[in-house]
């Protein structure tokens, strides 16, 4: 019983850690403007936040097209390793970002 009650509450706590974790800046459908949310990795800092981003360009463009954006151009990466671009979604062109958490802000 106590090594049952010991695992349920560890697999508790993991759970809710990865739930806590995670990161959305767009809907899964793409139906809505960015919502910006914090991680724990954030430590306050609203996103893009600047940091070792391990993104190749055509990751970041899958990324960002898995956010519902089309027409993703002018990828570049600047000095803090932050993804910048110009997509298209609603039929408007908008300025993305992508960090290296994997938040996308649109603009």
């Amino acid at each position: 019983m106590k090594k049952t009650l010991g695992l349920a509450v560890v697999l508790g706590i993991i759970g809710a850690g990865a739930a806590f974790a995670q990161t959305i800046a767009t809907t899964p459908r793409g139906n809505s403007p960015a919502v910006i949310a914090t991680s724990p990795d954030a430590k306050g800092v609203a996103p893009p936040v600047a940091g070792a981003n391990s993104f190749t360009e055509g990751e970041a463009r899958s990324r960002i097209e898995a956010s519902g954006y089309t027409n993703v151009t002018e990828l570049k990466k600047d000095a803090q390793s932050v993804w910048h671009g110009r997509a298209m979604k609603g039929g408007t062109s908008v300025r993305v970002a992508l960090d290296y958490q994997g938040t996308i802000v649109a603009n």
